[in-house]
């Protein structure tokens, strides 16, 4: 039995995840919170698991409250008034709060926002590109998720690098409830409810006072609620963004035959291998490890094994979309995967609502990256590279790059 939940694990945990595939499919283990859960590792029953609607995303039908609740994924969260979001609760509240924002996800809303995200890009690989090194987490996938949902939410440009400084600590520094991380999120909810007060009286064309519209057009959306939702946006909303663009910018780079496929089709105006191919980075190393907690609201069965009710339920989305059984080759990357309906994004009435985002963002980062800095190559040993170890996402701390400096 593999060691689960270490650092050496983190650099690299899909072997780890093969062996629970083939001996323990859906197998019971301590986290390193102390919790007890179920980690569910096939594609077929993660699959079953993310639409089984006898698993509650609502804390409460956790038997063990007092460990569970503020361990969804954000760093900090124990206030009651972030709690109410997307990511913590059950129908019919969670269908009509997801209605109340999708609009702000459709297709088109997305494609309108096209422009604005490659603005970003480019303003962002302008301050690098001339120097002939950056660290490309810190200088690029980070700061670019964070710009993009800051201008979706409403928030003015002139406050978007407090959210990028409190974003940061809590991205540095997950699970913590002290110190710096609560601190971030205390002062991350106060300057949103202040935010929500303020476009009541002033609104404008954004996420946020398309919220408070809703609101005061009788769908009954408090200022908590619309406070938590505005976080959990801002939250999944980049740090997903900022490992699909460092995970996939890495497997790029150390895939060379890849990377070099997908150049050579972005030189020939072929977007195609684009799209497939950011799909396939999402299966490979996705962002998201584990899907967010799950509780069994009733005994159940999972992969032959006997859930019973309260019990915690983490489906692992890393090793769903390394199957075999589902995925042809699956450790090897191919840009051109058709066959690739992963779970990268869930699955069920908890799909990702910030998917075409974010997918939007990983295409626009990724395609101009390898068109402006074609020789983008690590500067730092693979080994030595040094991987966030959380319960959720998954991601690299910093991912120092060289390249052939642009002429200015």
């Amino acid at each position: 039995m593999p060691e689960l939940f270490t650092w050496e694990f983190a650099s690299d945990p899909y072997p780890a995840y093969a062996w629970l595939r083939e001996h323990a499919p859906v197998h019971r283990t301590t986290l390193p919170s102390g919790v007890e859960a179920w980690l569910v590792t096939r594609y077929a029953d993660a699959r079953q698991a993310l639409a089984d609607q006898r698993l509650s995303k609502n804390p409460d039908h956790h038997d063990e409250p007092s460990h569970a609740k503020g361990k969804t994924g954000i760093p900090g969260e124990r206030k009651a008034d972030l709690m109410t979001h997307l990511l913590n609760i059950d129908p019919p509240d969670h269908t009509r709060l997801r209605r109340l924002v999708s609009k702000a996800f459709t297709p088109r809303t997305v494609a309108e926002f096209a422009p604005r995200v490659q603005e970003l890009t480019d303003d962002l690989i302008d301050r690098f590109a001339a120097k002939g090194e950056a660290d490309l987490i810190h200088d690029f996938a980070f700061p670019l998720p964070i710009y993009a949902i800051c201008d979706l939410l409403g928030v003015p440009r002139e406050d978007q690098d407090d959210f990028r400084d409190w974003a940061g600590m809590m991205i540095r520094h997950g699970g913590g409830p002290r110190g710096g991380v609560a601190r971030s999120v205390k002062k991350m909810r106060g300057y949103l409810a202040e935010l929500i007060r303020r476009k009541r009286s002033d609104p404008g064309d954004d996420l946020i006072s398309g919220l408070i519209r809703a609101s005061d057009d009788g769908e009954h959306l408090t200022e908590n609620e619309a406070a938590a939702m505005a976080f959990i946006l801002l939250f999944a909303g980049f740090e997903t963004t900022v490992n699909l663009i460092g995970n996939g910018t890495y497997a790029l780079i150390t895939h060379p035959d890849q990377r070099e496929r997908l150049q050579r089709a972005l030189a020939e105006g072929d977007a195609g291998l684009l799209a497939t191919g950011v799909e396939e980075l999402l299966r490979f190393d996705g962002p998201v490890e584990l899907a967010t907690w799950r509780f069994a609201t009733e005994p159940l069965t999972i992969g032959g094994r006997s859930i019973a009710t309260g019990d915690p339920v983490l489906v692992v989305l890393a090793a769903a979309d390394r199957d075999p059984a589902r995925f042809a080759d699956p450790d090897a990357l191919d840009l051109s995967r058709r066959d690739n309906q992963h779970l990268g994004y869930g699955h069920g009435i908890h799909y990702c609502l910030g998917a075409p985002l974010a997918r939007l963002e990983g295409q626009t980062a990724l395609g101009t990256l390898l068109t402006r800095l074609p020789d983008l190559r690590l500067a730092q040993d693979p080994a030595d590279l040094r991987w966030r170890g959380g319960l959720i996402m998954r991601g690299l701390r910093t991912l120092p790059v060289e390249f052939t400096p642009e002429r200015t």
